[in-house]
């Protein structure tokens, strides 16, 4: 694959005020087998995606131990390790595999401890950039689970953290006890349940790290305004859905994934792309 010179996509956003990123970073979840269980069907081809992912300037990696589990973490080690002193990956923990697209929480603090320890490992660093709460466990008091994260960061084992799927109510209740600094929720030009966590975060100076980022729905049907603006500018719905995200907050740190080179063209592609003020507005009243 030919690698284009390493840019700033989408601009910059500073994790936890120290953390320089490119704002359209890369999620691994897609690299590992179906139902997001076992190796990937292409070994060489993904180890392929995310270096040319990296040449095309992306310097922020999102992954998880349960992506595979544990595969996906193996594979962004195999394929970039010694890493470039850039790069920040993110991973996460809380979940518990036992088949494809099977999943249980656990946020028992010593699993979780275990869970970082062997994060460490697999992915070949003494400390994890940032660090996830996969998901909040109900069994488990919040604060005895963002407080083990706090525990271990305090050890030199974690830099920041964030949490994943919650509400605003609860990113409050976690920041009593420790600094959080990013918040990873399902966001896109369809589904906007999450707009108050992204306004509070934005307000907060947090980074916003929509899942699912280039999910279209209704709106990329023929006649959908996503529809219509492709034609009008050439682009590809998804690249117009990471350039509406991207517009849509300075917090926002979008994470499309794919095992496809052409895919990450297309996706990297989207950070060029500027909307007009109109266009930006159709699209966000067309999800109301």
């Amino acid at each position: 694959m030919t690698s284009e010179t390493k840019t700033a996509p989408g601009g910059t956003f500073a994790l936890g005020g120290d953390l320089t990123v490119n704002r359209l970073g890369y999620g691994a979840m897609r690299i590992v087998g179906k139902g997001v269980w076992g190796p990937p069907e292409d070994h060489d081809r993904v180890l392929a995606v995310l270096r040319e992912a990296v040449a095309r300037g992306v310097n922020f990696i999102d992954t998880a131990d349960s992506y595979g589990p544990f595969y996906s973490e193996e594979l962004i080690k195999e394929a970039l390790h010694p890493y470039p002193e850039d790069l920040v990956i993110a991973t996460k923990g809380g979940f518990v595999r036992t088949g494809p697209d099977e999943w249980t929480m656990l946020g028992k603090p010593a699993y979780l401890r275990q869970q970082v320890e062997t994060s460490l490992r697999r992915l070949g660093v003494e400390r994890i950039d940032l660090y996830q709460l996969h998901r909040v466990d109900p069994d488990y008091p919040l604060a005895d689970q963002v407080g083990e994260l706090k525990a271990l960061r305090d050890e030199g084992k974690i830099r920041h953290i964030g949490l994943s799927e919650v509400d605003v109510e609860t990113l409050e209740e976690a920041r009593e006890t420790v600094e959080i600094v990013s918040v990873q929720n399902m966001y896109n030009v369809a589904s906007r349940a999450s707009e108050a966590v992204l306004d509070h975060a934005e307000a907060n100076g947090i980074g916003f790290i929509p899942w699912f980022p280039v999910g279209v729905g209704k709106l990329a049907r023929p006649g959908g305004v996503l529809d219509d603006i492709a034609k009008e500018t050439g682009a590809t719905p998804a690249q117009l859905a990471l350039a509406w995200l991207l517009r849509r907050s300075p917090v926002m740190l979008p994470i499309p994934g794919t095992s496809s080179p052409e895919h990450l063209a297309e996706n990297m592609a989207a950070a060029e792309i500027e909307l007009t003020d109109e266009q930006f507005e159709a699209i966000a009243k067309a999800a109301e």
